[in-house]
Parts: structure tokens; sequence; C-alpha cells
């Protein structure tokens, strides 16, 4: 039972974690949108790289299935949406410590 705990913890860890390099992406893309001329140097580049790969497979995954519904001359992309979603459902339906 002990290693129950431990293994659903460490997958709360990760999803945690992964929560929060969605937050971190949500940021970057409206730095984009309110500066479309954004190009990050040196270590912030490092950072968005990583940022970007992590969540680019999951959000394709999702835009395939779902494409951005646009709305005249504005698009909303559900993808960044049900990725939330789906890790707090995670989160509260897997028992662990953290």
């Amino acid at each position: 039972m002990e290693l129950f705990y431990i293994l659903t913890t460490v997958i709360r860890v990760f999803l945690r974690i992964y929560v929060l390099f969605l937050w971190a992406r949500l940021i970057i893309d409206w730095v984009v949108v309110f500066n479309p001329r954004f190009r990050p140097r040196g270590f912030v580049a490092v950072l968005v790289e990583l940022v970007f790969s992590v969540t680019d497979p999951p959000l394709k995954a999702i835009r395939k299935v779902l494409p951005p519904i646009r709305l005249g001359q504005v698009s909303i992309d559900m993808g960044w949406m049900i990725a939330m979603f789906v890790c707090w459902i995670a989160l509260g339906l897997i028992p662990g410590y953290f």
C-alpha cells in the first residue's frame, strides 16, 4: 500500500509541474500577443523552448480533435483550457500526499 501512495504522489508532483508549465505557456502566449516582435534571448530563450517542448505535444493533439473556434476576427483556442481541466480532474482523482 505504501508503494501505491509513493507512486500516486510522484504522479501528482508531475501533474503539478505540468500545470506550472501550462501557466507559463499561457503567459508566454499573451506576451507574444501584446508584443509580436518578442524574441527571447539567452536563458529566457532556453526557458521558453523548454515550456514549448513540454506543452506542445498535448496541445497539438487537442487542437487536432477540437480546432480553435472562430468568432469573426478572433479565434479561441480551447486546447489550453482542456489540458488544464484534465490536469485538475486528474489531481482531484489521484490520491497522494502532495
